[in-house]
């Protein structure tokens, strides 16, 4: 009987350890990691997220400086964000630059560097977030990485006066690391 009971009580603890997610998040050594996108000092990482269904919206318009010429603008990405374990945790949008839990906290932020990353694919970055808005996971929140880039960057079409106004979407893929003290 006690062997029985004993064997029952080891079956339900670890069936109840089954059914608890098993969350590994993804710890980034910055130092491995070119310079301009490295946190400064003291912070430390708080949550890693990758995109699904990545998209960035490009519109052909003519150059600022250069009367006549025209190029692919970048005019916001959308994005739904995962946890390491495929979870939907969040939205990345804008502009502005948002980050958004489901849990409805969410931090804007402004670029801070770029460091290039494989051809085709858009550059990694450094963000400076600003405080949060709501309380939840967004909050102390302090700096941003987009890491591990795939596509993303302005369409190969023409570009010109015929097309002027045209959008283009093109798909992406990115790891958002997330940082506070």
């Amino acid at each position: 009987m006690r062997l029985n009971l004993i064997t029952a009580c080891a079956a339900l603890t670890l069936g109840a350890c089954a059914m608890q997610p098993m969350t590994s998040p993804k710890m980034i050594d910055n130092a491995s990691l070119p310079e301009s996108v490295r946190v400064p000092a003291g912070e430390a990482q708080k949550l890693w997220t990758t995109t699904t269904g990545g998209k960035i919206t490009y519109e052909c318009r003519e150059k600022k400086d250069a009367a006549g010429q025209h190029e692919w603008v970048f005019v916001g990405p959308v994005a739904g964000l995962q946890d390491a374990d495929g979870k939907a945790v969040g939205k990345y949008y804008g502009p502005p630059a948002t980050w958004e839990s489901n849990d409805g906290s969410k931090v804007t932020g402004k670029q801070l560097a770029v460091a290039p990353n494989q051809p085709g694919s858009i550059p990694l970055q450094l963000v400076k977030a600003d405080p949060a808005m709501g309380s939840g996971a967004m909050q102390g929140v302090t700096y941003i990485q987009r890491l591990k880039t795939v596509g993303g960057v302005a369409p190969a079409a023409a570009c010109a006066a015929a097309n002027k106004g045209e959008q283009q979407v093109v798909s992406y893929a990115a790891d958002y690391v997330f940082y506070g003290r």
